[in-house]
């Protein structure tokens, strides 16, 4: 059977799944579409037209498998300040000259996928990105707070109308009439059905999700009041608006100001937030797919842009990948894009056949459903959360948080970036050692054969400015293999890269691989929190290291545990031990630190400091080593791949030893010392076998002690494991041979 006929007939099998994961999710679509469009100051409508829109063209053309498209949260704020402004108190003037700004924005997403800009949301720091939705959130909240409680309108700027909030309230306590406590009263009730949705554990109430059962609720009190005879007790001005024919009652774009700077601001406004808001929620939803698919961004920002552009000149909003609706499919079982196009269908179906309904929908309803979706975005617990990474993050959200909030997303996001600067200057001490190092860092990539590990080790500087410049190396790398990840020639980590590779290493442990991040335990930071800034500064070099531990800290802290050992953090200068090792004839040792030890078999495993060269060529290395002591004298000798470092030892006085009856030992190896034969009685066939059979270490014994190293770098903590079973092997073969001798 042929590839593409295997797919057809998957394709065709999970059709029902796709269906009904669509049926779903058009469920909370209906609702938060007319929702969106009326926080917007647009007609409820032009909410459907997106999410249909978005939902057939992305679905068709797009580069992602399980994400919905449609209207998104982050655009509200946006939309109602180009609608007002455009508009000049006019708001349905305003809605189409708003028109004319998205079919240009969709143009310029359209462009940005062309362009293979699908890493724009890296450039931006995660506090400040986190700032600028906690800002949407609160203007959703402050704008249809004042609906929810029953006005029928809500006008002035995000500050002002939070300001008015214990007015409105005092207002439904001492001068509402009936239309304004009925809605407030359906208002209140809809926001409670929100919050209390997830406890309720009832499976057949679960069936159907919390906006759907504010509008079955809100509109069957419609329906009861008229079975009743009694007159429905809100105005028509109290619910939504619903054209007769849609198809003719559909609104087209003004382009009488396209050259207008408000105009133009508007423009590039509604395509910054629409492109963050979809690439971080593709980020987001590939962590869901249950196949583990990765999308493609570029593509799927043409897409959108293209549904965009449609949906504009056909009086919709903007199209975006939206994180919720998102979720919502995965969870029902969707297991491609055909879910997306099921669901645009359905709403179009409500559309048609249930107009009347829709008409019926009290504004505080679905008031209350933003309400609610604003709060989620400005949750008091992602301040707490980025409290505790550090203080420079609150200085940075906070910043963009406020700034938006009395301005607008574009200088909100602005400011975020460069307040993030400038604390990133402060914390290195120095603005020219900021600026030389900003478009670092250096990355080296390569994969060790004989353990068949990715090594990727990156050098100077590492932020949001860089850090797609080690997304394409990490994205090179199959997510199925094992990568460790060097930071410890990298001077400067920031928040935004630490929380990014988290991302990616949720990614490879799903299909089977891992990142492990090294080379930070020495570098200081202001927080426990493992995304906490890691910098290491000339001033500090000698400031303890065992404040804040790194997870790799914490992780050979556990190991140790496991072992029976103890674990020492901190630098020891007491390098005494390992002087007499040839390997370090050349070398000036400077301390060791993360030290695990073994005090009833006296061995240890340490990360170790040493410098090499001297002068401009003097270079600073860091390896994993453990030092085994013995209970006997055993001859000196070095073993090492062929030719590795023969000159060396050469210098030292030690010969290439050949092993008799083993060629291939021979031709792998170099075997060096001054007593040969003790050497050979030492390197038994069957010690011969043993290092033939496991990866390659260099190994060192100056009489009465072994050293062992895997590569001049440091080790992971599994690599680290794994050295330390190679260790204690060996140890227990040298003590046989010696015992039977």
């Amino acid at each position: 059977m042929s590839a593409k006929t295997n797919h057809t007939t998957t394709f065709i099998k999970s059709l029902p799944k796709n269906i009904f994961a669509g049926f779903v999710v058009s469920l909370i679509a209906l609702p938060l579409g007319l929702g969106l469009a009326l926080a917007s100051e647009a007609p409820p409508i032009s909410g459907i037209i997106a999410a249909v829109t978005g939902g057939i063209i992305v679905a068709l053309l797009g580069g992602s498998k399980v994400t919905i498209a449609g209207p998104g949260n982050g655009l509200v704020i946006v939309l109602l300040g180009a609608i007002t402004v455009l508009g000049k108190g006019d708001l349905y003037q305003g809605y189409l000259f708003t028109l004319a700004a998205v079919v240009f924005s969709g143009i310029l997403m359209l462009l940005l996928g062309f362009l293979k800009m699908g890493r724009l949301a890296d450039f931006f720091p995660a506090s400040a990105i986190q700032g600028m939705l906690a800002a949407i959130g609160v203007g959703i909240l402050a704008k249809q707070f004042h609906i929810m409680v029953g006005h029928n309108d809500s006008k002035g700027t995000i500050i002002e109308l939070l300001y008015t909030i214990p007015n409105d309230l005092l207002d439904l306590l001492y001068e509402a009439d009936m239309d304004m406590l009925f809605a407030s009263a359906i208002g209140i009730v809809s926001l409670l059905i929100m919050v209390f949705y997830s406890k309720i554990r009832n499976k057949f109430f679960q069936l159907i999700p919390a906006p759907m059962w504010i509008l079955i609720l809100s509109v069957g009190l419609s329906y009861c009041y008229a079975l009743l005879g009694k007159p429905y007790p809100i105005g028509i001005d109290f619910l939504v608006s619903i054209p007769d024919n849609v198809l003719s009652s559909l609104a087209f774009p003004d382009f009488a100001k396209i050259w207008d700077k408000q105009f133009i601001l508007a423009v590039f406004a509604i395509t910054l937030i629409a492109s963050i808001e979809s690439l971080l929620s593709i980020k987001a939803v590939d962590k869901l797919d249950p196949l583990n698919r990765r999308s493609n961004v570029n593509k799927d920002l043409k897409a959108l842009g293209l549904a965009t552009t449609i949906s504009g000149l056909l009086g919709g909003l903007n199209v975006v990948t939206v994180i919720a609706r998102s979720s919502v499919n995965v969870h029902n079982g969707a297991t491609n894009r055909s879910s997306n196009f099921f669901h645009a269908l359905f709403l179009v179906g409500f559309v048609l056949v249930f107009q009347e309904q829709l008409s019926r929908i009290p504004l505080a309803a679905l008031a209350a459903i933003l309400v609610y979706t604003g709060y989620k975005l400005a949750d008091p617990e992602s301040f707490r959360k980025i409290a505790r990474i550090g203080n420079e993050q609150v200085v940075i959200f906070l910043t963009t948080l406020i700034t938006t909030l009395f301005t607008n997303l574009i200088t909100g996001i602005g400011v975020g970036i460069l307040v993030t600067i400038i604390i990133h200057m402060i914390l290195n001490k120095s603005v020219s050692l900021f600026l030389s190092h900003l478009f670092k860092p250096n990355i080296l990539v390569f994969k060790e054969e004989d353990e068949g590990v990715f090594y990727v080790s990156v050098k100077y500087f590492c932020s949001f400015l860089n850090f797609h410049k080690l997304k394409d190396k990490l994205d090179a790398v199959p997510e199925s293999e094992d990568v460790v990840l060097d930071f410890s020639m990298c001077s400067f980590v920031d928040h935004t890269v630490l929380e990014g590779l988290e991302n990616y290493n949720a990614s490879f442990d799903k299909k089977g691989g891992s990142i492990e991040v090294i080379g930070l335990d020495k570098h200081d930071a202001d927080s426990f929190h493992p995304f906490a800034i890691r910098k290491i500064l000339p001033v500090a070099a000698l400031k303890p290291i065992e404040r804040y531990f790194t997870k790799r800290q914490k992780d050979l802290e556990v190991a140790a545990k496991d072992y029976g050992w103890d674990y020492i953090a901190k630098r020891n200068t007491n390098t005494s031990f390992l002087e007499n090792f040839v390997f370090f004839h050349t070398r000036e040792i400077d301390y060791f630190y993360n030290l695990l030890k073994d005090a009833e078999n006296d061995c240890s495993v340490f990360d170790l400091e040493w410098t090499e060269g001297a002068f401009i060529a003097k270079e600073v290395v860091k390896t994993t080593m453990m030092h085994i002591n013995l209970d006997m004298d055993i001859p000196v000798f070095t073993l090492d791949k062929e030719g590795l470092l023969q000159l060396i030892y050469s210098l030292a006085g030690f010969k290439d030893i050949s092993i008799e009856n083993h060629p291939d030992f021979n031709r792998r190896f170099n075997l060096s010392g001054e007593d040969e034969n003790a050497i050979r009685e030492l390197f038994s066939d069957e010690m011969v076998l043993f290092l033939e059979s496991h990866p390659y270490y260099h190994i060192e014994s100056n009489g009465s002690s072994l050293l062992i190293l895997k590569n001049e770098r440091l080790l992971s903590v599994q690599e680290t494991k794994r050295m330390i079973y190679f260790g204690q092997q060996l140890h227990d073969l040298v003590q046989h041979k010696k015992i039977t001798h």
